[in-house]
């Protein structure tokens, strides 16, 4: 039997077709990094400079209406068109290159300039995951799309440029490369066992409870074995649906309470607003059966040690494969541990 707490060793990840390296012996290492928390004050609910505020003129030129709620619009400068002509290089099998239409959105999340998803309310977050679900709906039924990535960048350590809640949304006219290798073992698992992959691995992570971090009659969020980022999360519808469409009311409600219960304790983990890159995965918009796909959201955060010490991918990583020194099992125990009640809401009681 492996030692998992001490002894070197590797994880297969049944999603992509790959292995991370593990060293849990390396966290005895003396040096641990800083450990300290850089809480940022709560910001202003307006912004009179942001660009995704009521009422305000964007970088393109359009401006805001004063919206209450949610507000969606294509994307000023998107990475993808829809006008893209068609077009493809192929110079003997080494230069290969070929036109991608799509298109590009962004979900404001709320009017409120200061709020992060751990400190919205859950019906306001309601709100959000059913425009989610119309906009996968929408995008999905243009005839060309045949992927929908929604995905949210929190932080500038994540790239995002701007701190307004929001999300984007990128429909593609072919699978991502992410999306590809889960399409691919997804099926292939499907076909060999005639059951769902991430039904059978929730079920078990379930039995186990080694990894699962909050959980609610509809949805698991845990750290999956294969994590590679510190305090990954992988949130997993417990009953099978391909996509958010298969959401009925209730199970929309358990969603946008468990995404504020999993930012809530990322936030006091370190008691700073975590930065991550969240998205969902669900199945290829082609108009086809997907029995073997399963609703999943992946949330990776880069902190490592405290609110300034990052994770990287250096050295091995990048040149080798993935490793990780904090176990799966011990990012959950200590994600776990986390109150649910955000360190603000403490600091003002």
């Amino acid at each position: 039997m492996i030692n998992l707490k001490e002894q070197p060793h590797k994880r297969f990840n049944p999603l992509t077709g790959e292995w991370i390296l593990v060293s849990p012996h390396r966290t005895q290492r003396p040096w641990q990094g800083q450990v300290e928390t850089t809480a940022a004050p709560v910001g202003l609910q307006y912004d009179p400079a942001c660009y995704l505020c009521p009422g305000n003129a964007r970088a393109g030129g359009a401006r805001n209406p004063n919206y209450t709620s949610t507000f969606v619009f294509d994307n000023d400068y998107a990475a993808l068109r829809p006008d893209t002509a068609p077009g493809e290089l192929n110079e003997n099998g080494l230069l290969v290159a070929r036109s991608e239409k799509g298109i590009c959105r962004v979900v404001c999340f709320s009017p409120d300039h200061s709020l992060t998803v751990a400190r919205m309310s859950i019906p306001d977050l309601e709100k959000v995951v059913h425009v989610w679900t119309g906009q996968y709906r929408d995008l999905a039924a243009v005839p060309f799309i045949q992927s929908v990535q929604i995905f949210e960048n929190r932080g500038e350590m994540m790239g995002a440029s701007n701190p307004h809640p929001h999300c984007q949304i990128w429909a593609n006219e072919s699978l991502p490369n992410e999306m590809l290798k889960e399409q691919t073992t997804q099926r292939a698992y499907f076909e060999q066992h005639n059951r769902c992959l991430l039904c059978d691995y929730v079920s078990l992570e379930l039995q186990l409870r080694e990894r699962v971090v909050c959980e609610n009659e509809n949805f698991a969020a845990l750290v999956p074995f294969w994590a590679i980022w510190p305090f990954e999360i992988l949130l997993l519808s417990k009953h099978h649906t391909p996509s958010l469409e298969g959401l009925d009311r209730n199970a929309a409600r358990d969603l946008a309470e468990i995404l504020k219960r999993i930012t809530t304790r990322y936030d006091n983990l370190f008691r700073v607003s975590f930065p991550y890159t969240m998205g969902f995965h669900q199945q290829p918009a082609d108009g086809r059966e997907h029995p073997e796909w399963h609703l999943h959201a992946h949330y990776y955060p880069p902190l490592l040690r405290s609110a300034t010490v990052r994770k990287f991918m250096v050295g091995y990583e990048m040149l080798g494969s993935p490793q990780r020194d904090i176990t799966a099992e011990s990012a959950a125990e200590r994600l776990r541990a986390q109150p649910e009640i955000h360190y603000l809401q403490e600091q003002k009681q």
